[in-house]
């Protein structure tokens, strides 16, 4: 039923805009987003399209198409595509979407978009997408519409006139008549190789055979009627008109500037430009035409076609009367009489189909049949006596005859013939295809479904090898006569690449290599590489030239080591003899040869130096470092060696050995000492991360390998640690400035920032019982529990973590206690507040892990001497690092599969009453035996070079400061008295408690075990 004004703006929103601004695109992600859905399209050949989009997302069995000759139906579709004459009418969607919306004003077809437009609606969202044109109607007609308009996605300008010859690649001719369009297609044959060609008369496979000519390169230019202006998504860059009058069924007549903007709009794609002008015989365009095209501005539609959709089918009077009502709403037309009508009335000129045509169903039986499209287009008496027996069949059989059927289809079933003779054929067979399609009309459907299908199909294919036959021929005897004659040839180079020489296309110049078209075999190839070494020649030797004169950013290196100027690939690396040094090779063929060769390779060796001395500047310098004498020079040479990472336990003796002297020498040239590894901070930035990779592949004949492409990119973007990929050269992680610890590697940078956490740890010392010891400190020193602050900076937690730990040289061990017993869940729950503070530090902590290493590590002068304590037994950690008496600071809440602090208990946890113990499980930490130092002389340069106190030196701790505490460094110890003094008397007794009373409890009671 109609729906009333009112209530026809439910749920619509009208889309409005020129080509090319994702109106389409746009319907499509909607209705994915809904439960259900449908979208009418224009065209059969748009609506395959589409429905090849949809089914690739949804999946075939979701999807269903519905056309007047085709029709594919899931049992569980949700969605649905149709052209907008076969949208079922019945269907209840939470989607619906009409396309092309001004096609309402269409004197053929309008009638069918506005009965569409005015009462198919969507249960949740109904789109009408289409030209602003329409806006003024659709706001008349639907009261309260919602209007989105979308700008054009690219720009088009216009171009003015050119000859056809003249028109740039990537073109489109238009023009209104299959005569003219053959024309300009065997003109374009002869003189630039070939073009594809478009007729609405094609059948959608043809068409799109001929417009994959046309995609993927095959040929440059594409001839067309106006078919294009509609449904084709194409890769134009320039429209350009051979006609602006067209035939349009009822008189020639002017295409109007909506229409020429149409067209023109094909011309660009998504964000690249377009452009469109005139040729042949069409004069240039007015400027106020040409405005209107460039800005889209076009005037509005006077009113929209309709016709009555509400028939009455009680009789044939009744159902040319309701045919006949003319609308009675402001901004609608009676619909001129369509070919449809026309056949009824044909029809009803036979007195037999008077006689059958009694009763409702019938009738409608019958004006279903006048639905049959004339795809051959011949005359409506012609056309009606074809309707005529199918209706004979349907009435008196129940179904049309298989024998007469088939008979039909003998007709079309042949691939001989002409271009004209195979469309007259494709035109007969879609008639059949259309009714095969009709459920109830063939005792089997389905079966001539598929047979109509395939003759199509071979039909099709013909016409589009017939086309190409003579359409496509990409040499011609215009390059053999030049040749022939020894003239100068004229020979162009696009900005693509493309070498066209006398128009025609012989091949693609990349870089400074030539390759020929590959189609070229023969006698023609021999012509094309001919004809290439004279056009070539001179634009060779340009390029060199350019090449040679070019700046720095002209030139970048790419993941396969190619090395491009001005985006062509023109050298590629190669292992040289150092891998600081890689050896360039030109990328070019005979054509470049003598100085222009030797300029180019010059030019390319030259920034392939400044390359690797820009960004790898420390280590160059390391390289090349004069003032660096005995052991210093020995340790750069093995940092160098590799490329800027060297694991300190690999010369952990000749590091020791290393006096302040050497170790400033070493820092000037930007190399850190850390706990775990000496390292350049700056090589693990991302650009000299990247290029090292590159060199390191290279010279190991690994530069496709896997992981090349994501490892360099790590510096980039944050991540402290990864899992280990086992596919991947371990190597190659380090050389990125990872270390593979266990399952996972981890930012070199970052093992230092978990060493400074470590550090403070194991060298506390409890002074004093009432204090407690800083987060993942254990009472008696000398080992640690993990911490959030730990996990949180490595990006991992649990199996991974310990596993880091262990490969550092780290040991566990597991240890029961006893502490009060957990607080009741309701008075031990965490406030809001507090939670959001907890997850606020986590991902306070987890920035802080992504910091450059140059701001992650602490001073040198303060770490340095400290760099080996999380490495050394307790009782070295205790000569070796200051006591420090931190504040006590409420705990942290564990990560997952974090070790449970059992020395720690929340500020925001209420005691349970006293006496009530609990034994748990702690897991500690400890230095590994494996990584203790000996203590002794000589082994460390924090007691002098001579032995633990050389002849003549000061204990490292220094004279006292004022305040009376002893000074290391020439810096007063932040808390406690001497390493050696005794803890100070306490005055206040320990309350029994606390989880200390529980330690010291436990350890007197191992105590006497052991006097025992």
């Amino acid at each position: 039923m109609p729906l009333p004004p009112a209530a026809r703006s439910k749920t619509v929103t009208a889309v409005l805009g020129p080509t090319n601004t994702g109106k389409t695109h746009l319907a499509i992600e909607r209705m994915l987003a809904q439960k259900s859905g449908l979208i009418g399209l224009p065209l059969r050949l748009l609506a395959r399209e589409v429905y090849g989009r949809i089914a690739e997302r949804a999946g075939t069995d979701a999807v269903a198409l519905i056309t007047g000759e085709e029709k594919i139906l899931p049992k569980s579709a949700r969605f649905f595509v149709s052209t907008v004459e076969a949208m079922p009418l019945d269907l209840d969607t939470e989607f619906v979407a009409i396309d092309e919306v001004q096609l309402a004003g269409d004197l053929d077809r309008g009638h069918v978009f506005t009965d569409r437009i005015l009462n198919l609606r969507g249960r949740s969202e109904t789109l009408l997408l289409g030209a602003a044109t329409v806006r003024p109607l659709l706001e008349k007609l639907i009261p309260g519409l919602n209007v989105v308009t979308r700008p054009r996605m690219s720009v088009l300008a216009y171009a003015g006139s050119k000859k056809v010859s003249r028109l740039p690649p990537r073109s489109a001719i238009v023009a209104f008549s299959s005569d003219e369009v053959y024309g300009i297609a065997e003109l374009i044959r002869r003189q630039r190789g070939g073009a594809a060609v478009v007729l609405g008369s094609l059948s959608p496979r043809t068409r799109n055979a001929q417009v994959e000519l046309f995609q993927n390169g095959d040929v440059e230019h594409l001839v067309a009627t106006d078919a294009i202006g509609m449904g084709l998504n194409l890769d134009v860059d320039h429209i350009a008109f051979a006609g602006n009058r067209k035939y349009d069924g009822y008189q020639y007549r002017q295409l109007t500037a909506a229409e020429m903007g149409q067209i023109a709009g094909r011309a660009g794609r998504h964000t690249r430009d377009g452009t469109f002008g005139v040729t042949g015989r069409v004069d240039p365009l007015d400027d106020d035409l040409i405005e209107q095209i460039e800005n889209h501005h076009f005037g509005a539609l006077k009113v929209l076609q309709w016709r009555n959709s509400h028939l009455d089918f009680s009789s044939t009077a009744a159902l040319r009367r309701t045919l006949d009502r003319p609308p009675n709403e402001e901004g609608l037309a009676r619909a001129p009489i369509s070919e449809d009508i026309t056949a009824l009335e044909n029809l009803l000129r036979d007195s037999l189909i008077q006689d059958m045509a009694k009763g409702p169903k019938a009738i409608e039986l019958l004006w279903d049949v006048c639905q049959v499209p004339d795809y051959r287009k011949i005359a409506p008496a012609n056309h009606a006596e074809l309707l005529n027996t199918i209706y004979t069949h349907l009435m008196q059989d129940g179904a049309i005859a298989d024998d007469w059927f088939s008979r039909q289809l003998a007709f079309a079933d042949r691939t001989d013939g002409d271009i004209d003779t195979l469309a007259n054929r494709i035109a007969h067979i879609r008639t059949w295809t259309f009714v095969a399609n009709r459920p109830d009309w063939l005792a089997d459907p389905a079966h001539w479904q598929g047979v109509t299908r395939d003759i199509e199909d071979r039909l099709s294919d013909a016409l589009h090898e017939r086309l190409t036959q003579r359409f496509v021929d990409r040499r011609t005897s215009v390059l053999m006569r030049r040749l022939r004659e020894n003239a100068m040839l004229e020979a162009e180079i696009t900005s693509s690449g493309d070498v066209l020489v006398e128009g025609q296309h012989i091949g693609n110049l990349l870089g400074f290599r030539f390759a020929p078209d590959s189609s070229a075999e023969g006698q023609d190839e021999k012509a094309v590489r001919a004809a290439a070494q004279k056009a070539l020649t001179t634009e060779i030797e340009n390029r060199a030239d350019r090449l040679s004169r070019s700046e720095n950013a002209d030139f970048i290196l790419t993941a396969d080591g190619s090395i491009r100027w001005r985006g062509e690939a023109v050298a590629k690396l190669t292992a040289g003899e150092d891998v600081l040094t890689p050896t360039v090779l030109l990328l070019a063929d005979e054509h470049l040869t003598g100085p222009a060769r030797d300029k180019v390779q010059e030019r390319i060796d030259l920034w392939v130096k400044a390359q690797v001395e820009t960004l790898l500047k420390p280590l160059t310098d390391l390289k090349a470092a004069e003032g660096l004498e005995g052991l210093a020079r020995g340790i750069a040479f093995r940092i160098v060696e590799g490329l800027g990472v060297l694991e300190r336990q690999e010369a952990a003796d000749e590091i020791r050995q290393l006096d302040q002297d050497m170790r400033a020498s070493l820092r000037k040239l930007g190399v850190r000492f850390g706990a775990y590894n000496i390292y350049v901070p700056a090589l693990l930035k991302p650009a000299p991360s990247q290029l090292l990779a590159q060199l390191w592949a290279l010279k190991h004949g690994s530069l496709d390998m896997n992981g090349l492409s994501e490892l360099p990119q790590l510096s980039a973007s944050g991540r402290t640690s990864i899992p280990v990929d086992e596919t991947i050269d371990k190597a190659l992680y380090k050389v990125v400035g990872f270390r593979v610890c266990g399952p996972r590697a981890v930012r070199i940078d970052i093992l230092e920032r978990l060493a400074d956490l470590i550090r403070p740890l194991i060298a506390w010392k409890p002074l004093d019982a009432e204090v407690a010891p800083p987060d993942g400190a254990i009472a008696e020193g000398g080992g640690f529990t993990v911490t959030v602050a730990m996990t949180s900076l490595l990006g991992c937690a649990g199996e991974d973590f310990s596993a880091v730990l262990k490969s550092l040289g780290y040991r566990l061990e597991t240890r029961e206690v006893q502490r009060p017993a957990a607080p009741k869940p309701a008075e031990t729950e965490q406030p809001a507040e507090t939670a959001a503070e907890t997850a606020e530090a986590s991902e306070a902590a987890i920035e802080s892990s992504e910091t450059p290493a140059e701001e992650a590590a602490a001073s040198e002068n303060a770490a340095e001497p400290a760099l080996a304590v999380a490495e050394a037994p307790a009782e070295a950690v205790a000569e070796a690092e200051t006591v420090t008496e931190p504040e006590a600071a409420p705990a942290e809440p564990a990560a997952e599969g974090e070790t449970a602090q059992a020395e720690e208990t929340s500020a925001a946890e209420v005691p349970a009453e006293a006496g009530e113990m609990e034994t748990v499980t702690i897991e500690i930490w400890r230095p590994g035996r494996a990584d203790r130092r000996p203590r002794g002389r000589g082994q460390d340069n924090r007691r002098g070079a001579e032995g633990r106190k050389g002849a003549g030196q000061k204990r490292p701790g220094g004279p006292k400061a004022k305040s009376g505490k002893p000074q290391r460094g020439g810096k007063p110890f932040e808390g406690g008295q001497g390493r050696r003094d005794k803890a100070p008397q306490r005055d206040k007794p320990i309350d029994p408690n606390s989880p200390f009373a529980a330690l010291m409890a436990l350890k007197a009671d191992m105590d006497n075990k052991g006097k025992k």
